[in-house]
């Protein structure tokens, strides 16, 4: 049987000198006849010796798999629980010593040529362990680093997804004040359209309007230079006429006459000349205050615009969210990759064990080789740590700028609001004054 594997099958007398270097004090006769009891203390020892694992440390997780027990009386499984726990770990470690078919067999039923090979294969591991501790040690802590990292991302990552079911929980309520928002973003600004195109009517009425108070103007002008030449060919014709007493009574009625209606015709056009010009002083007005709507309404526009524009900043920031969830599975799939490149390494450490006696030489080779795959793999996970760290910072930072431009987009919200509401109430006040001022009945809905 011992010509399968590298290790040299001990006689009795080396097995107890072994034994007894580790305080161990074992006799001829409980090598030639082992009993359980004896051959789970000795196998207990080696493996106390490798792993710094006991039936004391052991003892805890027993007591937490009987606690998880469903019964009434766990402690009736205890013998058997332990039995169960350590004969695992004995497996685990006979395996690494390169017995593979060991079983509960060697413990309940000892056989003294088994007992003395599983105790060489378990002596010449512990031997070849003591010579290099060192490594192991720095395997070990390497590993123990490893995992405690290796929590700390998974619970870190548990920590960014509660976040980001928060947020889009938050996204999900807030969608539909985001519609009620867009509605009534499209309903001012049909209502802006609309005061637009009254605007258009009313710059229309005054142009008309202006043109008929030119017009008139003309018109006056055109009266008053007649009635300059009526009164110049008055006096010549006055020159000119005999003095005829009932003739001259005659004209004096007609020109009277004449006269009257001149001044009738130019008093009717200066009233209707101070008409137009309280018209054109109301239309003056009018035309101030719908100015001033315009400005208002391109005010509201740029706003507008400015809040299209901060909802798309918004997207753009939730698609890089997105993208760098992408980047972190990616980094999480490297980790496990290296996770199993380290679990590969171990692999090829245990195949060189198998040749440390034969080709030490060789075998160091291999350890070196090992421990530069080790190292690349180290830098390696450095590097994936500094990702994650930078992926984790660059987080917080689109965190901090969606919080900003939510606040900042609720701000211009209610700006926008407090203006439209005060543009309402401004044309309102307008529309009645407008109403009053021509005399129209204008009804608000």
């Amino acid at each position: 049987m011992s010509g399968q594997y590298w290790f040299p099958n001990m006689p009795i007398p080396e097995i107890m000198t072994a034994l007894s270097e580790w305080g161990l004090n074992v006799s001829n006769e409980q090598l030639v006849r082992p009993s359980p009891d004896f051959v789970i203390g000795v196998y207990n020892a080696c493996l106390e010796k490798v792993t710094s694992i006991s039936p004391n440390v052991l003892h805890k997780p027993t007591q937490r798999a009987l606690a998880s027990l469903d019964d009434a009386n766990p402690d009736l499984y205890s013998n058997a629980i332990s039995h169960n726990v350590m004969l695992y770990h004995l497996t685990r470690f006979a395996t690494s010593a390169r017995i593979m078919d060991f079983s509960s067999r060697d413990l309940s039923a000892p056989e003294p040529e088994r007992t003395r090979f599983i105790l060489s294969a378990f002596i010449n591991f512990v031997k070849f362990a003591e010579q290099c501790t060192t490594f192991i040690s720095n395997v070990r802590e390497k590993s123990t680093q490893v995992i405690d990292e290796r929590e700390q991302v998974i619970q870190e990552l548990s920590e960014f997804q509660h976040k980001l079911a928060v947020l889009r929980a938050q996204r999900a309520k807030d969608e539909p004040k985001c519609e009620q928002l867009k509605e009534d973003n499209a309903a001012a600004t049909a209502q802006l359209l609309a005061a637009k195109e009254v605007h258009t009517g009313l710059t229309k009425d005054i142009e008309g309007l202006k043109i008929e108070r030119a017009h008139l103007q003309a018109r006056n002008e055109t009266v008053n230079s007649e009635a300059a030449l009526l009164m110049d060919s008055n006096s010549r014709t006055r020159s000119r006429i005999v003095q005829s007493p009932e003739r001259l009574k005659r004209n004096i009625v007609t020109m009277g006459a004449t006269a009257i209606e001149e001044k009738r015709t130019v008093a009717s056009h200066e009233a209707k000349a101070r008409d137009l010009q309280a018209k054109i002083s109301a239309l003056v007005n009018i035309e101030k205050d719908v100015r001033s709507c315009i400005e208002q309404l391109q005010t509201t526009e740029k706003e507008v615009q400015l809040l299209e524009g901060s909802q798309k900043e918004l997207a753009d920031l939730k698609d890089s969210l997105e993208y760098k969830k992408v980047e972190q599975g990616e980094l999480e799939k490297k980790a496990e990759r290296v996770h199993k490149q380290l679990g590969n390494a171990q692999e090829k450490l245990e195949r060189a064990q198998r040749h440390a006696e034969e080709k030490r030489q060789a075998s160091q080779q291999t350890i070196e080789r090992l421990q530069r795959e080790y190292e690349k793999m180290d830098v390696e996970r450095r590097e994936n740590d500094k990702q994650v760290e930078e992926l984790r910072m660059e987080a917080g930072d689109i965190e901090s700028k969606m919080a900003e431009h939510l606040k900042r987009n609720e701000a211009e919200l209610n700006e926008l609001l407090m203006e439209y509401w005060k543009l309402r109430h401004e044309t309102e006040v307008y529309m009645e004054t407008l109403a009053n001022k021509l005399n129209m009945n204008v009804s608000s809905d």
